[in-house]
């Protein structure tokens, strides 16, 4: 049987109901927009249509052109010659591509995850200065290492967000 309750003298209103309005809270780190104006992609029209996580994919399948990788590059305030350890492959091979010339999966689903990383570290620090600096900061949590050096790696970039999460928590980090 249902659990309900009695709701203005009336029987059977379900228990779960929810009688208050849903707030909506802003934030100026949209975990799906964000990701993509780091990337300089805002204007594209394959962009447009991102609205969640998932949409992400097909655009991962389809791989990003190199300007997304430069942008982000750039934004993380990295050379090219880290960013193309960050995604496996070198500095040559990258300067060989046009900024339109489309990037392989693989190297695509890095690059949103690195975006993806900084929007979340630029909306716990509440800047993306912030996040950048604590980036290249040692960090007792992570062995005294820099958060920069994990970046070659998901498993890294997802230590990296619970680490984020800790921190927003007020967990010692």
């Amino acid at each position: 049987m249902k659990s309900t309750r009695k709701k203005n003298g009336k029987e059977n209103v379900p228990a779960n109901l929810l009688e208050e309005p849903a707030a909506a809270y802003y934030t100026r780190f949209s975990s799906v927009h964000y990701p993509i104006v780091l990337m300089g992609l805002k204007d594209d029209q394959a962009f447009k249509t991102i609205h969640n996580t998932a949409d992400f994919i097909g655009r991962i399948r389809e791989g990003l052109p190199k300007k997304a990788l430069d942008h982000l590059a750039q934004v993380m305030g990295v050379s090219s010659a880290e960013i193309a350890g960050m995604i496996h492959t070198s500095d040559r091979t990258l300067r060989r591509y046009t900024p339109a010339q489309k990037l392989n999966a693989g190297q695509s689903e890095r690059i949103i995850e690195l975006a993806r990383l900084y929007a979340r570290g630029a909306e716990v620090f509440d800047g993306l200065d912030t996040f950048k600096t604590w980036m290249v900061t040692p960090v007792d949590a992570l062995g005294a290492k820099k958060p920069i050096e994990y970046l070659d790696t998901s498993i890294g970039i997802e230590l990296l967000m619970d680490e984020l999460g800790r921190i927003e928590q007020g967990i010692f980090a």
